[in-house]
C-alpha cells in the first residue's frame, strides 16, 4: 500500500483529495502549507507527494527545489497541482523535476488515475536486460543508470523515459507514444507533450556528452542513437 502525502491549503480540496485516495486503498497523510510538507517528508519519506504550487510560507516550487536537491528525497514522485493558467509555474515545476501536474479545478478521478500512473511507473518490473551503448549503462532490475562508470540522480520519470528510449533501439518513438508509456496516459494526444520536451532537455543534461544520443526528430518527437550509429 502506498504512501501518499497531499500538501494543500484549501481544506475541502485536501479533504476531498485525501478521501478519494484513501478510498482507493493509499494511505494518506495530508497538510497544508510548505513548511509542514517539509517537516512531513523528513519524519518519514512518502511513495508520492501530491504538491499545490500556491502555499503559504514556502510555496510549491521551493518544496519541489529542496526535496530533489536532497538526496533522500530526489526521487520521490511529485505531481503538481496548478491553477490552469500558471503556464510558467508549470514549467517551472517540470524543470525542478516534477513528474506530472494536474490543473485545477480538476476530476478527482482523474488525480486518482495521475498517481495510479505515476507510481506504477516509479515501480518499475524487474528486468533481466542491462542497457549499454557508449558510456552510458542502465540497468532497470537495479534501477541504476551511469555514466562512465559515475552513478546518475535522475527522477523516476527520467529513468523511465531514458529506458522506454533505450529499449527502442534506434527508433523514432513520438511524443504521443512517449506519454502512453512513460506517464500512463490513455489518450496523449489530449495532454500537453511539452511534458516530454522539459523532461528530455533535463536528462540530457544529466548525461552529459551521452545526452547527444537523444536526437530530436523535428514535429515527430525523439530516438536514441546508438553506439557506431546503429538503427
Amino acid at each position: 500500500m502506498a504512501d501518499v502525502l497531499v500538501v494543500e491549503d484549501e481544506p475541502d480540496i485536501r479533504h476531498l483529495i485525501a478521501h478519494h485516495l484513501e478510498r482507493e486503498g493509499y494511505r494518506c497523510r495530508a497538510v497544508a502549507n510548505g513548511a509542514e510538507a517539509l517537516r512531513a517528508v523528513r519524519a518519514s519519506v512518502p511513495d508520492l507527494i501530491v504538491l499545490d504550487l500556491m502555499l503559504p510560507e514556502i510555496d510549491g516550487l521551493e518544496v519541489c527545489r529542496r526535496l530533489r536537491g536532497d538526496a533522500a528525497t530526489a526521487t520521490v514522485p511529485i505531481i503538481m497541482l496548478t491553477a490552469k493558467s500558471d503556464e510558467v509555474d508549470r514549467i517551472v515545476g517540470l524543470e525542478l523535476g516534477a513528474d506530472d501536474y494536474v490543473a485545477k479545478p480538476f476530476s478527482p478521478k482523474e488525480l486518482v488515475a495521475r498517481v495510479r500512473a505515476v507510481l506504477r511507473r516509479a515501480r518499475p518490473e524487474v528486468a533481466g536486460r542491462v542497457f549499454r551503448e557508449g558510456a552510458l549503462l542502465l540497468d532497470p532490475a537495479r534501477h541504476t543508470a551511469s555514466v562512465s562508470g559515475a552513478t546518475l540522480a535522475l527522477t523516476p520519470k527520467e529513468f523511465d523515459l531514458l529506458q522506454v528510449l533505450m529499449e527502442a533501439a534506434g527508433r523514432v518513438l513520438t511524443r504521443e507514444h512517449l506519454l502512453t508509456r512513460v506517464w500512463g496516459y490513455a489518450h496523449a494526444d489530449e495532454i500537453e507533450s511539452r511534458t516530454v520536451d522539459v523532461h528530455v532537455r533535463r536528462l540530457r543534461a544529466k548525461l552529459g556528452d551521452e545526452g547527444r544520443r537523444i536526437a530530436t526528430v523535428k514535429t515527430v518527437g525523439y530516438r536514441f542513437e546508438r553506439a557506431g550509429g546503429e538503427g
